[in-house]
């Protein structure tokens, strides 16, 4: 079975896109597409339906990423279907556990959790600020989601038990 991730942010245009298309092309290039299923979302539904903010998207294409997602809102079934839920910060996470029965807050975290760099902190959000801002953002959840899959490779493998968030 694939373990499931979901990256979650507030409109789901800008870090959460960015951090799905970032970890999907990781996986991709390690050969494990297979081994994942990867989304995103938003804890809210202002943007649904839109694809990823241009501004994200001209940031991750300089990188040779695409962003192909299209911004929807979580729903219950998402706390059910996914084995993790990825938060940007600390408010996403804190509506994330609001929203989840008790029997699946084991599954939310936030990201940078997993930030070698700086554990535990927000991703920023771009959104009000200039082109820089999607830059860092890019940097942190690269880092980040590079640094979340060695946990889950780690995590998978044959001589340990299966992978709890």
């Amino acid at each position: 079975m694939p373990t499931r991730v979901l990256f979650v942010c507030l409109g789901n245009i800008c870090r959460s896109p960015a951090a799905e298309g970032v970890f999907r092309h990781l996986v991709e290039d390690t050969g494990l597409r297979e081994a994942f299923v990867v989304d995103s979302a938003g804890t809210g539904a202002w943007h649904a339906g839109e694809p990823p903010d241009r501004r994200m998207q001209a940031a991750a294409a300089q990188r040779g990423l695409r962003l192909s997602s299209i911004a929807r809102q979580v729903v219950p079934s998402d706390f059910e279907d996914f084995d993790w839920i990825l938060a940007m910060d600390a408010s996403n996470l804190q509506h994330l556990r609001r929203l989840a029965h008790p029997s699946h807050h084991h599954k939310i975290r936030k990201f940078r959790d997993f930030d070698p760099d700086a554990p535990g902190a927000d991703v920023p959000d771009p959104y009000y600020g200039d082109a820089d801002g999607f830059t860092t953002v890019l940097d942190i959840v690269t880092r980040t989601a590079q640094a979340l899959l060695a946990h889950l490779r780690a995590a998978a493998r044959p001589d340990r038990a299966h992978v709890t968030p």
